[in-house]
């Protein structure tokens, strides 16, 4: 039996070209499905595709799954219809978000903005600044992302602590964050969205964090309550780096713009060259299992 895959781009018909028992179709998102569209069992949306995508459900009688290309799922909990699997791309995108984990907090560390303002007024300053090395680093999020970040860690010297929503061997339980963050300099989110984490990062959260402690955000923007984080940028008591935001994007008239002490890039984490090519290799893998008949790897259970 071949199952028919509805997919947005030509690099999605050629990563499924040799998927045993899948014929890929290509769709223009926005635009009415062609009779033989309606009949296929899977549909990938775009990349970070809005839940506009999600009119397209009724259209596809047949459908049984919907696999995305990016590794958080949660524009999509609850638009799904019942009966139809939801599988991400977790795997994809996670080596070159720990990059730019590691960019921001280098820049930080090492002052690489200030220096670029003094080369710009032709001040040299010559002095000494911090290191990443020997720094006890706070993961948060022990899923793909965390652990590319505790190999890339050990490489710098720096000490990892990896946190899960559960205790297991090599990771620390979510309930222990009260106890571990004053003693890591460096806290690093990497969890999805849920109805657990939002707002996981508010006042409390921030104020057991040592002064002068790094907070990084990989994660998604309302993880972490943009006031509270404001207050301490403002006050001048912790650092922070942002790729996510909330609201995002920003209005140009936000504060974070200005805040000090703060690294901020516009969701660009995982938006790198290669970055498509790896996402769909991770799409056909999950896709090849479901046309199987087994299950795919990633799959959506409750939340995440």
């Amino acid at each position: 039996m071949t199952i028919t895959v509805l997919v947005p781009n030509e690099e999605g018909r050629a990563a499924l070209a040799e998927v045993d028992g899948v014929t890929a179709v290509r769709y223009e998102p926005g635009e009415p499905l062609e009779d033989h569209m309606r009949e296929a069992q899977v549909l990938v949306p775009p990349f970070l595709a809005g839940p506009k995508v999600a009119e397209m459900f009724a259209e596809l009688p047949r459908l049984r799954l919907v696999q995305l290309l990016s590794a958080g799922a949660e524009n999509w909990i609850g638009l799904v219809p019942r009966g139809v699997a939801l599988s991400t791309c977790r795997g994809a995108h996670g080596g070159a978000t720990a990059e730019w984990v590691f960019a921001t907090l280098l820049s930080i560390y090492r002052e690489l903005e200030p220096f670029a303002a003094n080369r710009a007024r032709r001040v040299w300053d010559q002095h000494y600044t911090e290191t990443l090395m020997d720094k006890r680093v706070l993961v948060v999020g022990a899923g793909d992302l965390g652990e590319q970040l505790r190999r890339r860690f050990a490489a710098f010297d720096a000490h990892t602590t990896l946190v899960g929503t559960r205790a297991r061997d090599g990771v620390h339980g979510v309930e222990e964050l009260p106890e571990l963050l004053p003693e890591h300099e460096v806290t690093v989110l990497v969890v999805p969205l849920t109805s657990a984490t939002r707002g996981m990062v508010d006042a409390k959260f921030l104020a057991a964090m040592p002064d002068g402690a790094v907070l990084v955000n990989a994660a998604r923007g309302p993880v972490v309550r943009t006031g509270a984080l404001l207050d301490e940028l403002n006050a001048g008591r912790l650092r922070a780096a942002l790729d996510v935001t909330d609201p995002e994007p920003l209005p140009e008239d936000h504060p974070l713009w200005s805040a000090p002490n703060l690294v901020l890039t516009p969701h660009v984490g995982g938006s790198v060259t290669g970055g498509q090519v790896r996402a769909w290799h991770v799409a056909a893998a999950e896709i090849g299992k479901f046309a199987a008949g087994l299950r795919p790897d990633n799959l959506v259970d409750g939340e995440y």
